[in-house]
């Protein structure tokens, strides 16, 4: 008899659960009507949308907030940016109290896009002192985290995104600045792109990009050769090596960027968008372990990494915004001020929680609050509104069990006030100010 009535009732409410996946799927009403994304890349047309602008918000609102988060990363009591000496300065990982070659890098990125050429100078110069390696088998790499104040590796392997960033950031600086005003931009992007492709594995040191695969490596080494993280995947930058480069392999960029798209396919679930932190280069979830067979803290960097493959390129317009469809969609129906941080790829909440700052807990974090919002840029539902009204409304202070990370939580939420505005830009020779 109970077997029945609990039957009864699955029969009964099955169809009520169908429901509720459609109605993750129905458009809200907002009173600006349904997002319309651009058709055509900034790459083509020189121009880059102003989203909060068309949101409703002041231009002069917008310029406060975007100087405002610049401030808080760069200058203020709670800055993740160190000057060191005369001529010097790092970005820290305050949590994990290290400097990373993806906070070096984001942070010239930063400089770079924002016209701030004296803080760039800075960074480099650090990167370049502490952590790019001068001799042997990894010359010209830089190891991935180090203790700031002494300069001291605290590994001296490198991540492959850390070396995409730097060359990048190189390669816009020498358009912005010229390469005579005391570092030769061009000159240190190309010692680094031109080592990269002399690794034939001597010392286990490889490609940071698989040239079989044309994909970029989890790492530059044997051990991390053959698979990937897909937050690593930038076509934008690809399409930048390509153009800016001029080491005489452009059209193997070129085939990168085509190529990180099409793994982007695959990479994110058809349902929910979600991906997982590290994946084969065929997209399949890496099976080493609970950390990284889910969407966790490195995989937030997606949806902003997409957005700006489409407003820079737009060479994947009808994936891009029906992925930016699906990943907003799952997350709105999580609650747009609820959503947790860390999933299954069905969008189920893991059974283990990857800590950070010694905490292990979901939380509704600033950084993909900050990324989902970016995604936006694609966006072709009214919904989308709801995830530029989010991070317009958030703010970069500690959550309530005083867990405060203006390292990783920030720099995605400058990033994507950048995305938002209009403020982060292929930076071209005509740009040069």
């Amino acid at each position: 008899m109970k077997t029945s009535y609990l039957l009864a009732l699955l029969i009964i409410f099955m169809p009520l659960a169908g429901s509720f996946a459609d109605d993750c799927e129905k458009d809200i009403t907002d009173p600006r009507g349904k997002m319309t994304p651009w058709e055509k890349g900034a790459w083509e047309t020189g121009k880059y949308r102003n989203v909060f602008l068309e949101a409703g918000y002041k231009q002069a609102d917008i310029d406060a907030k975007l100087a405002k988060a610049y401030s808080d990363l760069f200058e203020g009591p709670n800055r993740v940016y160190f000057e060191v000496g005369d001529s010097m300065g790092y970005v820290s990982d305050l949590k994990n109290k290290d400097a990373r070659t993806e906070g070096l890098s984001y942070g010239l990125m930063v400089a770079v896009q924002l016209n701030k050429k004296d803080v760039f100078d800075r960074l480099w110069r650090w990167s370049k002192k502490y952590m790019q390696h001068q001799s042997g088998p990894r010359e010209a790499y830089f190891a991935w985290s180090l203790e700031p104040k002494s300069g001291k590796h605290n590994a001296e392997g490198s991540a492959s995104d850390g070396e995409l960033y730097f060359v990048t950031a190189l390669l816009f600086a020498a358009n912005r600045w010229g390469n005579d005003t005391g570092i030769d931009y061009y000159g240190q992007a190309r010692r680094i792109l031109d080592a990269m492709w002399s690794k034939d594995g001597t010392g286990g040191i490889k490609n940071v990009l698989n040239v079989e695969h044309k994909q970029i490596t989890f790492v530059p080494e044997k051990w991390g050769y053959d698979w990937t993280d897909p937050s690593y995947h930038l076509p934008a930058f690809m399409e930048i090596w390509a153009e800016y480069a001029k080491d005489g392999h452009e059209e193997f960029y070129k085939e990168c960027a085509d190529t990180a798209r099409a793994f982007l396919h695959r990479a994110c679930a058809s349902k929910t968008g979600l991906n997982a932190d590290a994946t084969e280069f065929s997209g399949v979830p890496r099976n080493n372990g609970p950390k990284r067979g889910a969407f966790r803290y490195d995989s937030w960097r997606v949806p902003m990494n997409i957005a700006m493959d489409y407003s820079w390129f737009a060479k994947d317009k009808e994936w891009q915004q029906d992925y930016g469809r699906r990943i907003q969609n799952f997350l709105y129906c999580r609650g747009i001020d609820t959503f947790e941080d860390q999933f299954n790829l069905d969008g189920t909440l893991p059974d283990w929680v990857l800590p950070a700052g010694g905490f292990q807990k979901l939380r509704h974090s600033l950084g993909l609050v900050s990324t989902s919002a970016a995604a936006s840029l694609m966006g072709t539902q009214a919904k989308s509104w709801a995830f530029v009204d989010a991070v317009w409304n958030a703010k970069l202070e500690p959550y309530e069990d005083s867990y405060f990370d203006p390292y990783y939580d920030g720099l995605l939420y400058l990033f994507s006030l950048m995305h938002l505005s209009g403020n982060y830009r292929i930076i071209t020779p005509e740009m040069t100010k």
